[in-house]
């Protein structure tokens, strides 16, 4: 059995995994707290590149370029365009303010300690060395297809309601029947 090594002298791997970290927190606390919603999409691509970042360090490839592709690509893109297409404001709106910053600010430090208090005493000690090929697309592949297809069939079930009823509800041409 190998012992765990020092917290006290980290790798290269710790410190780069680290560095991730803080930059997808620190742009995830701009995402939520930018006043403009253009530039709050673009730190959510920052936010998502970092989390890549992480993916790759901890030797999961196929899930930091699906983070790439899906994520940073399509989601942020599909954002950007539903934005431009709904004419919603762009600039800042001083309607869109609900006075609430104190009490959201305590619920978030409390949420924060309460789950940084959870993970540092459940896996205090607990280490997992990296070993490449954890992430590969062969595992991944054979782990949702064997063990994971009903959840995931599910899933593509319900994301197929979501999309039909998204569109029914956009349709203006449509009429309920009197």
């Amino acid at each position: 059995m190998t012992e765990a090594p020092s917290y006290l002298s980290p790798t290269g791997q710790e410190i780069v995994f680290l560095l991730l970290g803080a930059v997808a927190v620190g742009s995830a606390l701009l995402v939520v707290t930018t006043k403009q919603l253009v530039h709050a999409a673009l730190w959510l691509v920052v936010c998502f590149g970092a989390l890549a970042g992480g993916y790759l360090v901890l030797t999961a490839e196929f899930v930091a370029w699906v983070q790439v592709l899906i994520y940073v690509g399509a989601i942020v893109a599909l954002l950007l365009f539903g934005v431009m297409l709904t004419r919603a404001p762009i600039g800042r709106t001083a309607d869109l303010d609900s006075r609430n910053r104190p009490a959201a600010a305590v619920v978030a430090v409390a949420t924060a300690v309460v789950l940084v208090t959870v993970v540092i005493d459940g896996f205090r000690t607990a280490y997992a060395p990296l070993e490449p090929g954890g992430g590969s697309a062969k595992e991944l592949g054979s782990s949702i297809f064997r063990n994971w297809v009903l959840p995931f069939e599910a899933l593509s079930v319900l994301l197929l309601a979501a999309l039909i009823g998204a569109i029914v509800l956009s349709r203006t041409d449509i009429r309920g029947r009197d």
